[in-house]
């Protein structure tokens, strides 16, 4: 017989909670104290015989000789609760809530097409400005500034119009003898002016101005661009004799005397720049209202809208024996094609496209002679002048004749020329007429 009473089974004991000293975030719990206050509490446990029952007061990260420098309030050794195991929210490893990094934008994973249209914006207008002024230094880096206008004694007075001779040459240049065959240039040395106008960019409009290579003046006093020596007068003689005496220069001397007009610009080119540019456009779409022949410059052209190539455009300018006003007539059709070439090469599809663009300013470029102070920009206005011409926004005339002069040569009406030459000076709607 038990003479021991009823006795219940112990229940679980929960052991006593010991708070600790809550330590900052940002100061770590040293590890020396950590070391100190756990042997003090084991010796005392020891001391009063209770070693295996007590439990310190101490987290598992302390005991590890670690400290994150946050407390779960667990109680190594005791319960624990849901959720508040190793790896559990609250648990060890765990980033508090205090330390989660902050969200941006519109939601986890929602992309920012602002930020993002900004940044291919910014970086399109930077290839765009890059791409351009590389052009720019490309283009220029090729111009052939050769003639020195500064040399070009007596010069009149400026104008409010800003002012280009420019001059088709019969150079062969770098021409071989095939290429000289196939274009009907002969293989004549040295250059002569095969075409000469007058371009004035004016604000009340732009009018150009051909000078038939036959027109009779007077050739004045110069200072030989090459020897630097004064020359007299020579009088009466044809246009195209001035260049052949003494190139550009004595050219621009030439029709400043004869026509008191100040020439700003000087813009030479050849036989084969000038087909090499109509090839690299891809030809000049031309109205051709009369059909014509000749063998000498090789033309062959039936009446209507076409398309030229290179050979075919420089046949067509050249062209004077098919007509009974040979050079009257020539002249005309130098200006209409150089409208309608200036017209297609100054638009978006070939200023913008690459590979139309550099091949184009590759094959004008190289032959292209203008003088020392001429720009591209200054060059890029004379052909949009062209252009504005060609569209209807400017006149396009011989220079007035009055009738024949000696050697077959043609006569100015010199009356009409200073009315002529004064409008353009002080940029005036020009009203003056070619009567031929």
């Amino acid at each position: 017989m038990n003479d021991w009473p009823d006795a219940q089974p112990e229940g679980p004991r929960r052991m006593r909670h010991v708070q600790r000293p809550q330590v900052p975030p940002q100061q770590p719990y040293p590890q020396q104290h950590e070391q100190q206050q756990y042997g003090q509490g084991h010796n005392q446990a020891r001391g009063q015989g209770r070693d295996e029952g007590y439990h310190p007061s101490f987290t598992q990260a302390q005991v590890s000789g670690y400290d994150s420098g946050y407390s779960s309030g667990q109680v190594y050794g005791g319960p624990q609760g849901p959720g508040r195991g190793p790896g559990g929210p609250g648990g060890p490893g765990t980033v508090p809530p205090q330390y989660s990094p902050p969200r941006t934008g519109g939601g986890a994973g929602a992309p920012d097409w602002r930020r993002r249209i900004k940044i291919g914006s910014i970086v399109l207008a930077v290839a765009v400005v890059g791409w351009s002024v590389g052009t720019y230094a490309w283009a220029s880096s090729k111009m052939r500034n050769e003639v020195d206008l500064s040399k070009v004694i007596e010069r009149p007075s400026e104008g409010d119009c800003t002012t280009y001779l420019i001059v088709g040459s019969d150079s062969r240049e770098g021409m071989t003898a095939e290429e000289k065959k196939k274009l009907h240039t002969g293989s004549a040395e040295g250059k002569r002016t095969d075409s000469m106008m007058i371009l004035a960019a004016c604000s009340s409009g732009n009018t150009m101005v051909s000078l038939p290579r036959d027109s009779w003046v007077t050739i004045p006093s110069f200072v030989g661009s090459e020897s630097g020596k004064k020359y007299p007068a020579r009088g009466g003689a044809k246009l195209n004799a001035a260049y052949a005496m003494d190139g550009p220069e004595l050219l621009v001397r030439t029709v400043e005397f004869n026509t008191g007009l100040r020439i700003d610009h000087y813009a030479e080119i050849g036989f084969a720049g000038f087909a090499n540019i109509v090839d690299a456009l891809g030809g000049v779409e031309l109205n051709i209202e009369k059909g014509f022949k000749d063998k000498k410059s090789g033309a062959d052209f039936q009446a209507g809208t076409q398309t030229l190539n290179g050979e075919q455009a420089l046949a067509f300018v050249r062209t004077r024996y098919a007509f009974a006003e040979s050079d009257l007539a020539r002249t005309k059709n130098q200006q209409k094609f150089l409208s309608a070439l200036a017209s297609q090469a100054a638009t978006p599809g070939t200023i913008l496209n690459p590979f139309k663009l550099y091949p184009t300013l590759g094959a004008g470029l190289d032959t292209l002679i203008v003088d020392k102070d001429m720009s591209l920009y200054d060059l890029a206005t004379m052909f949009f002048a062209m252009k504005g011409i060609s569209s209807g926004g400017g006149t396009s005339m011989n220079m007035p004749i009055a009738g024949s002069a000696p050697q077959g040569s043609l006569k100015w009406d010199m009356p009409k020329v200073k009315q002529l030459v004064e409008q353009i000076r002080n940029d005036e709607k020009v009203t003056v007429t070619s009567n031929r």
